[in-house]
């Protein structure tokens, strides 16, 4: 049984290399790809935007409420938009938002791949000299990379947005005091160490979102177990990331 499992192990992480080393061949094609590429940051963007707008306003109202609870008469109403902004641009706005594209995009991915998988799609595009590292592969990963900063962006501002409201019409606080504390307690590395988070979550998602499609067997029952460990897996990497850059750059 061990040894079983230590085999799938290895042989999980060598296919997802396989997977990585099929992309970055195809690399310096990006600039020869680039509508591959935006068709991409569209559709993962675009599509994903809607939740990540609703989950963060209230992620930052239920941020800004607990700052609020677990503070109250022991400091200053300042402390609530520093508390807020700290949690939000550590830790919630990256994390949050990796978590809601992988279960959006990278389900999307590899039910895409292994729809075309199944259906011999990709074995045609290899049997007409049509690699699929650059048409398939190379610009998912690339858009997963850019688009989880953008998205990250307006998940924090969202969320600083989400504790000023609810600071104001539920806990009474002037919202300059708010504001104030907010400005207090930016910092630049906050602020890019969330960032540098949200593009290795990006990466994780294109990539596993394209091994899962890629080694879909079974016709659409493999597909929806493809889409499920696409999803599963990318959401436990995340978790597992986040705390590793944290421990490196904080």
């Amino acid at each position: 049984m061990i040894l079983k499992a230590v085999k799938s192990f290895f042989t999980y992480i060598g296919g997802v290399t396989l997977i990585l080393c099929e992309g970055l061949k195809n690399a310096y094609k990006i600039p020869s790809s680039y509508r591959l590429i935006l068709n991409q940051i569209l559709s993962m963007g675009i599509s994903s935007l809607p939740i990540v707008m609703i989950v963060s306003v209230f992620a930052g109202m239920v941020t800004g409420f607990q700052a609020a609870y677990q503070t109250k008469g022991l400091v200053p109403e300042l402390y609530i938009g520093m508390g807020v902004v700290k949690a939000v641009m550590i830790e919630l706005g990256p994390m949050l938002t990796g978590l809601i594209v992988a279960g959006r995009v990278s389900s999307s991915i590899a039910a895409e791949l292994g729809t075309m998988r199944v259906t011999e799609q990709i074995d045609a595009f290899e049997i007409m000299g049509i690699d699929p590292g650059r048409y398939l592969i190379m610009p998912r990963i690339i858009a997963g990379i850019l688009v989880l900063p953008i998205l990250t962006i307006f998940a924090e501002l969202i969320m600083i947005l989400g504790g000023l409201l609810v600071s104001v019409w539920a806990l009474d606080l002037s919202g300059y005091i708010y504001i104030r504390g907010v400005r207090t307690n930016f910092i630049e590395i906050t602020l890019w160490g969330g960032l540098i988070k949200s593009v290795v979550f990006g990466f994780i998602v294109g990539l596993l979102g394209c091994y899962h499609g890629f080694h879909a067997r079974g016709g659409a029952e493999g597909v929806g177990q493809a889409t499920t460990r696409a999803v599963v897996g990318s959401m436990v990497l995340i978790l597992v990331f986040d705390y590793l850059i944290a421990k490196l750059v904080f």
